[in-house]
């Protein structure tokens, strides 16, 4: 009976490190606590898009030649944007208003909203800061 009650006990304690491993990876993928408060713009050529999760993405070509990584909302709400797999393809000139990563050795942002061909596709309407 020992030797059950041990192994159900050694078997919790692996499960609950495994929930906060990954949830602590999940929380600080997911936050804002990343990138910048001021936003950017950010004007360039798609090279790549990426619907897959957890977050589609656009890989932009900026007018300096600078390769930027660009994530842009959850599947869902990227989707509730108008934004889907065919909206974009490489070669699109797109502007992107976004907030940068902290770490500026990384060409990486969050998009709040993507300009393509002069329609908007907002992603965080609510977190989109007028000038």
């Amino acid at each position: 009976m020992t030797i059950a009650v041990e192994r159900r006990a050694f078997l919790r304690l692996v499960g609950a490190g495994a929930v906060i491993t990954f949830a602590s990876k999940a929380f600080a993928h997911h936050g804002w606590s990343w990138a910048e408060g001021e936003q950017m713009e950010l004007k360039g050529t798609i090279k790549a898009v990426s619907m897959a999760p957890p977050h589609p993405s656009l890989d932009v070509t900026a007018e300096d030649g600078v390769l930027w990584r660009v994530d842009l909302a959850n599947p869902g709400q990227t989707q509730r944007s108008g934004f889907s797999g065919d909206t974009a393809r490489p070669g699109d000139t797109v502007t992107v208003l976004g907030n940068r990563a902290k770490d500026r050795s990384k060409a990486w942002m969050k998009a709040v909203r993507v300009t393509i061909a002069g329609k908007n596709y907002d992603m965080y309407p609510d977190r989109i800061q007028t000038r």
